[in-house]
């Protein structure tokens, strides 16, 4: 689909050791964890590739990035740009593009989120509150046409932003404009304000109606946003909401294809703030009662829903070891058509997809990033299954970008006009576009599991040291 997903539901190298997660009161995680495999040369192509989505098509003068290429180009996503500054020095890492050029980008990026409109006027606004709209337009990054401010993006915004203040340390002019920028616009966003009932952060806030009528609660991609909020050194929410959100999850723990974990369908849920936090062998008090912490709760969620899609209760084509990934995606489109088999089915277009305890929203369609996000958590079934996605589909689904959002093996009914896909015959559905948000996790999570690199980055940084200590995460790397 080519207009804005206007919607709410969103969608390293793994050196632990038993002695990290016995100190935090967590011994025993460390025997389900192997060691992590050596990345094939495929993965560097993907990282260079995807690297490529964000350095070749975003705004150089302003940072923006737009939500999905090649459709959707007029319009951007802040939690892509997120994205983007964590994929930058990535790419110095890597030798794509010197130093010099990521500061560049990135100082553009932060001047104009530091300068841009805030106030509740309908029209001509980035944000308000301090807080940013979830789609800007590309050129001049005001608020794209209906769009929420939203909360969640807001966060994954920042979270680029501290990763390049940590990143950008230098004495330069240049670096210290960075680095006193970010500060600038994470002190101005009013967490205290986004929270209009008691205890959580509401999920958005409309100029036309006001706030959005739910708030973040349950075990989702919210970790991070409360981190933030509790941690801001001028609007913070008190630290009590942490425990507000955590207690929430009580009816999301539970087994699902034999493993015993929080359950949340859609695997961005368990990687977004996992791209930029470490939570190897550091636990808060809910994850102590429960032995693991967060990091080995998403590996089980990994391992879940491979066991789901080899399962296949639904009898999907194209389901099976080496081939799943449900998360937030790309669809055929929102429509009743016949499948492969015959079978009336109800398809979506851009969806959150999940397999969970208890709730599971699948239409036959994978996500090849729902697998590559979960790298760090898993590498000895996302390894196999990427390359197997490669080798079975690569023609069709891996491109200019890397692999393209997401494809659909059962979709074969080509009399339906698709606008952000195309059916081809003997195949099924194939998604013509690439998703910044899920680039993101890919490039974020390669580099984590190659050497931890965006995760060493944040332990650097103060204000996420400060949410974890308010959270009262212990143990692990933060007793060092």
């Amino acid at each position: 689909m080519n207009g804005p997903r206007i919607a709410i539901a969103r969608r390293g190298a793994l050196a632990w050791g038993a002695g990290a997660l016995a100190g935090a009161g967590l011994a025993g995680c460390a025997a389900t964890r192997p060691q992590a495999p050596t990345l094939p040369p495929l993965f560097a192509d993907i990282e260079r590739r995807t690297f490529d989505f964000f350095w070749e098509t975003a705004n150089p003068s302003n940072g923006l990035v737009p939500d999905r290429w090649p459709g959707g180009f007029g319009f951007c996503s802040i939690a892509g740009v997120g994205f983007g500054l964590t994929a930058y020095p990535i790419g110095v890492q890597r030798g794509y593009v010197s130093r010099e050029q990521a500061r560049e980008r990135t100082l553009n990026t932060v001047r104009f989120f530091r300068d841009a409109p805030q106030g509740d006027a309908l029209h001509g606004m980035t944000g308000h509150h301090g807080f940013f709209y979830h789609f800007l337009e590309r050129d001049s990054g005001v608020r794209y046409e209906g769009t929420e401010l939203s909360t969640i993006d807001t966060t994954l915004l920042l979270a680029g932003l501290l990763f390049a203040q940590s990143y950008f340390d230098g004495n330069d002019a240049q670096e210290r404009e960075i680095r006193d920028g970010v500060d600038t616009i994470y002190a101005r966003v009013d967490w205290q304000w986004a929270s209009p009932r008691t205890g959580l952060v509401a999920m958005g806030w409309h100029p036309e109606g006001g706030f959005i009528g739910r708030d973040w609660n349950g075990y989702n991609e919210a970790m991070l946003l409360y981190l933030l909020a509790i941690a801001s050194p001028t609007h913070p929410m008190d630290k009590r909401a942490w425990h507000y959100w955590s207690s929430t999850h009580d009816l999301q723990w539970g087994t699902f294809q034999q493993q015993r974990h929080l359950n949340f369908g859609p695997l961005f849920g368990h990687q977004y703030s996992h791209a930029w936090v470490d939570y190897r062998g550091i636990a808060d008090e809910y994850a102590r009662e429960r032995r693991l912490d967060y990091f080995e709760n998403s590996r089980r969620a990994t391992l879940s829903q491979r066991a789901y899609a080899m399962a296949n209760p639904r009898g999907w084509q194209g389901y099976g070891a080496d081939t799943w990934g449900l998360t937030a995606c790309d669809g055929p489109g929102h429509i009743w058509a016949h499948d492969r088999q015959g079978r009336l089915v109800e398809f979506r277009d851009y969806f959150a997809r999940g397999a969970s305890l208890h709730d599971t929203q699948d239409d036959g369609t994978i996500a090849p990033t729902a697998a590559i996000g979960s790298l760090p958590f898993a590498p000895e079934i996302v390894v196999p299954a990427v390359q197997e996605m490669h080798r079975r589909h690569g023609e069709l689904i891996y491109g200019r970008y890397g692999f393209i959002d997401s494809y659909n093996e059962n979709f074969v009914d080509t009399k339906v006009a698709l606008s952000n896909g195309k059916v081809i015959p003997g195949f099924g559905w194939v998604d013509t576009d690439y998703v910044g948000i899920d680039q993101g996790t890919i490039v974020a999570m390669i580099a984590n599991q190659r050497d931890g690199f965006v995760w060493n980055v944040m332990k650097r940084n103060k204000h996420l040291l400060r949410g974890l200590g308010l959270a009262g995460f212990r143990g692990g790397w933060l007793a060092a």
